[in-house]
């Protein structure tokens, strides 16, 4: 399985109403160095109305600014719709994180 299949099956298993980070995508397919790499797999998503890319963050809890599918309004527009609430641009970890 390629890196960006991997990327793209652990996002699909995000549960609506989390988000998850690049760094923590990163590490649970075993590649923990690879965040970036992650960004731009979801950056080219093929199937973005099944891969849900909007529910990952930076390590900070910061959305996407290149979001690929909208900018940052829609990525917010997408999470809030799941009941996850945006504020200035940033996701509150502590209470959205998933954790699997």
């Amino acid at each position: 399985m390629s890196f960006f299949d991997r990327v793209y099956e652990y996002v699909a298993r995000v549960p609506r109403g989390k988000v998850v980070t690049y760094g923590q995508v990163a590490a649970a397919i075993g590649a923990p160095r690879c965040a970036r790499q992650v960004g731009w797999a979801l950056h080219v998503n093929p199937q973005p109305g099944i891969i849900p890319c909007h529910r990952v963050v930076n390590r900070e809890g910061r959305l996407a600014p290149a979001f690929a599918f909208g900018g940052t309004d829609a990525q917010a527009r997408l999470l809030e719709a799941e009941g996850v609430e945006v504020r200035d641009g940033f996701v509150d970890l502590e209470k959205y994180l998933w954790r699997e």
